[in-house]
């Protein structure tokens, strides 16, 4: 059943990350008509980016690849990326794809134009690729989230052998050891396709030689390569005192282990959220404690479930020890993840007004569902301690279960939050392309249903492009109810991407002007056959993402 439960779990959060890397700064600015040919672009951004490999791709106003040098950064700007133009450029539109790499190891990817002397329109875009390969955003996400629950399993269930000290663990030895198996498989995998992943390319060019050095030079590869040595460490080792049968001092076997753990868990937030923002050294300690202590209770909490299960008699103490570790667990859990939560939102509305905000409300019901569980187990663990009947045992290893499908909604909703754009930088990127503009004439007009599922969360949007060519447009969007009138909602977000050139999604940054949303300041850099995206939330839990193809013109 649980295993059932989180497959599914995993398979539903397995979508594309969202970045946190929020462009700043443009030079050339977007849209802007120059006399003379610039010797670089440069684009600044919110905080440190990686340079993948053909991160940066300049087309010319026929739409021909213009032969560049790679990009670097600017000297001494690991926040600022740039690339040399060629000396001579002939007049017309130029249109600068990039895709770069977040501090928190999720890419990013947009698109610039500017125009020598006059503005022109490209022809047809070439034969298609993609901009996001599928195959490997799910396999990547996947064995990201594979990786997180057995690392959990992992640490767990070490917590309870330790301090909980049952009977025996021999029934442990498989469950642990095919953790450890998942999360050293997953992290293999993960690495090998970091530099697709990156890229944006298909699964099949992850064992090109190139690619595989390239990952071996960037942080999240790195610690990759740091958690999979670390896994073998610990492997050697224990083969080796078990064959020599060495046992180690008393106090040193927990010392070894604490100190392997840290080690383990900090290669999650060194490539995370905690890696960018603000307070960077606070919010290193504090996700590594975060996630020790969620390890700590529940994969502590799986241990005990297999210890009850296994249990032909009362297990003794080791309930109420494992009763013991989980309120402390359950201590440092609220104080960090109220930091995390200032730090990740930064103010209030983000919490219902972004994506991160709404997954951390899931998240925190899913929390506060555990507690609930976790209380009426403390209840039957008090009881088994006054009479240890197997009545008592068969009454508590319900309530651990229970418990324990709890905490598996807890962490998909956790990994799931690791990949989402926090609070802050979402609210930073809002602000960034408010626009005030007035209303925009009819031109181009695509209309799209939308059904939320829930109860009058239906009704469709209404997109115009003015005037739907290239170069700069104006955005309007309209939303209608269930009955055909206006309806307000509190969130609407309108994309495009056009991936027969890997460019996108370029968000239109609409913004709402009582009644209808709207911007002026959008820019459609090629022609082609682009797909138009809008999320509408038609309230604080009920949303949903609806497209169809629209065809802009020279």
């Amino acid at each position: 059943m649980l295993p059932v439960l989180l497959l599914g779990l995993l398979l539903v959060a397995a979508a594309p990350a969202s970045a946190h890397a929020v462009p700043r700064a443009a030079d050339p600015v977007d849209g802007t008509v120059l006399r003379t040919a610039p010797r670089h672009v440069t684009l600044g951004f919110s905080e440190p980016v990686g340079l993948p490999a053909d991160s940066f791709r300049v087309y010319d106003p026929g739409n021909h690849r213009v032969r560049t040098a790679p990009a670097d950064h600017a000297p001494g700007r690991s926040d600022t990326a740039r690339i040399t133009l060629p000396d001579r450029l002939a007049p017309g539109t130029y249109t600068v794809a990039w895709r770069v790499v977040s501090a928190d190891s999720h890419p990013v990817s947009g698109a610039l134009t500017f125009s020598v002397g006059e503005r022109t329109a490209a022809p047809s875009a070439p034969p298609r690729t993609s901009a996001d390969d599928p195959a490997t955003t799910a396999l990547h996400t996947v064995a990201r989230h594979l990786a997180y629950v057995s690392l959990t399993l992992l640490l767990g269930a070490a917590a309870f052998v330790a301090y909980c000290r049952p009977a025996t663990t021999a029934h442990l030895r498989a469950p642990v050891l095919a953790a450890a198996g998942t999360l050293l498989a997953a992290t293999a995998v993960g690495y090998l396709l970091r530099a697709p992943y990156e890229q944006g390319t298909a699964p099949s060019t992850a064992l090109t030689a190139s690619a595989l050095a390239h990952t071996a030079t960037t942080r999240p590869g790195l610690l990759l390569l740091t958690r999979i040595g670390l896994l073998l460490l610990a492997a050697a080792g224990a083969v080796l005192l078990s064959r020599c049968r060495v046992r180690l001092p008393h106090r040193a076997t927990p010392a070894v282990g604490a100190v392997l753990a840290v080690a383990l868990a900090l290669t999650w937030p060194a490539s995370g959220h905690a890696a960018a923002g603000i307070q960077i050294p606070v919010a290193l300690v504090s996700a590594t404690l975060h996630l020790l202590a969620t390890a700590a209770w529940l994969g502590g909490l799986a241990a005990l479930l297999w210890t009850l299960r296994r249990a032909p008699a009362p297990p003794g103490p080791v309930p109420a020890r494992f009763s013991r570790l989980a309120t402390a667990s359950v201590t440092v859990l609220v104080v960090t993840g109220t930091y995390q939560s200032w730090r990740g939102l930064g103010s209030w509305q983000a919490l219902t007004g972004t994506t991160y905000g709404r997954i951390l409300l899931a998240k925190l019901a899913a929390v506060a569902a555990l507690l609930l569980a976790a209380a009426c187990s403390r209840t039957w663990t008090a009881r088994l301690a006054e009479a240890p009947t197997v009545t008592h045992v068969r009454a508590l290893r319900r309530s651990v279960l229970a418990e324990a499908a709890v905490a598996t909604v807890v962490l998909a909703l956790t990994t799931l939050l690791t990949g989402t754009a926090p609070g802050r930088a979402a609210t930073e990127s809002a602000r960034a392309g408010a626009s005030p503009a007035p209303g925009i004439p009819t031109a181009s007009v695509t209309t799209l249903p939308f059904d939320t599922g829930a109860p009058g969360g239906h009704g469709k949007v209404q997109i115009t492009l003015d005037p739907g060519r290239v170069g700069g447009n104006s955005v309007q969007a309209v939303v209608y109810g269930p009955d055909g009138g206006l309806s307000a909602v509190p969130e609407l977000r309108v994309t495009l991407t056009l991936r027969a050139r890997r460019v996108g999604p370029l968000d239109t940054r609409v913004t709402d002007r009582g009644g209808y949303w709207a911007t002026d300041a959008f820019t459609l850099p090629l022609p082609g056959t682009w797909t138009l995206k809008a999320t509408v939330r038609v309230s604080e839990v009920d949303q949903v993402t609806v497209s169809a193809p629209v065809r802009v013109r020279r």
